[in-house]
């Protein structure tokens, strides 16, 4: 592939996405969010089966939908392949497959992540999934320099800017890197931290993939301990106005990020915050 056709794949991502699980939005609001000017809506959840991507597809347009992530533990890599291209049929060039390895404390199976992974790329190789319409979940340098070798990109979870600027370094440029952010709007810290900080402790400050990588950017035993330091947490989930957390979030392309996937919490439709976020100053 071209260097101006891999860099038209990453374009197609947009400046900003929008990040949720399987199920979180409605017909409706994946209308809304295409609307917004988003440019992809990623499902996360680790699904079985593609079926509830269909649904995204159908109520929207042309915005892309990715997975964020196919776990390959929990799924056929020859069935995902076809239901790739069952998809790629009737929604042509609008579907990325993400997938990674999952967490190894929540799979039996789990062993040699990068092993399994590149055994499941092969199984997409011989599927005829293009390499183009692939992203992997990936944190450390191996799987960083996998998903630049063997997909279109990364799709690193729960990192902050610093992680971004070393992701950018170990791919190259040309490589998407599409880091997920998590976001709460609202300017009273506390209040932020009491929705944000269940969600990274549960599961992820219990997940060694992800701690390990927290480490490696400096943070300590003590700051993972106990649902997570306020520096931490603030780190991890940005909090403010839509301003100050647009900026927050357009650190990561500063830091080299192509696109930012922004995942708001909170109970309640994200659709007024999205709106808010994407329509503020940087």
């Amino acid at each position: 592939m071209t260097d101006s056709a891999k860099a038209a794949h990453i374009q197609r991502f947009g400046r900003y996405g929008v990040w949720g699980w399987f199920g979180r939005f409605s017909p409706e609001e994946s209308r809304q969010i295409e609307e917004l000017g988003y440019g992809t809506i990623w499902l996360g959840g680790s699904p079985r089966h593609l079926g509830p991507i269909r649904k995204v597809l159908d109520a929207t347009e042309n915005i892309t939908v990715a997975t964020g992530i196919v776990n390959i533990w929990n799924t056929d890599a020859a069935a995902i392949a076809d239901e790739f291209h069952e998809l790629d049929q009737d929604f042509p060039g609008r579907f990325y497959l993400g997938i990674g390895a999952g967490h190894p404390e929540a799979t039996a199976e789990y062993t040699k992540p990068y092993e399994a992974v590149g055994q499941y790329l092969d199984v997409l190789d011989e599927k005829e999934v293009p390499r183009e319409r692939r992203v992997l979940a990936a944190l450390g340098p191996k799987m960083l320099r996998l998903s630049a070798d063997r997909a279109l990109g990364a799709h690193p979870y729960l990192t902050t800017p610093a992680h971004t600027a070393i992701a950018r370094d170990t791919l190259g440029e040309g490589v998407l890197l599409a880091p997920e952010h998590k976001v709460v709007l609202g300017t009273d810290a506390e209040a932020a931290r009491a929705v944000g900080r269940p969600p990274v402790d549960q599961p992820y400050l219990h997940l060694r993939n992800y701690t390990s990588n927290l480490k490696r950017l400096g943070w300590t035993d003590d700051d993972i301990a106990n649902g997570g330091s306020d520096a931490l947490i603030d780190a991890l989930v940005v909090h403010g106005d839509a301003a100050s957390i647009r900026e927050r979030v357009e650190a990561h392309r500063t830091a080299g990020a192509d696109h930012v996937a922004i995942q708001v919490l909170g109970d309640g439709s994200p659709i007024d915050q999205l709106a808010a976020i994407i329509s503020a100053g940087v």
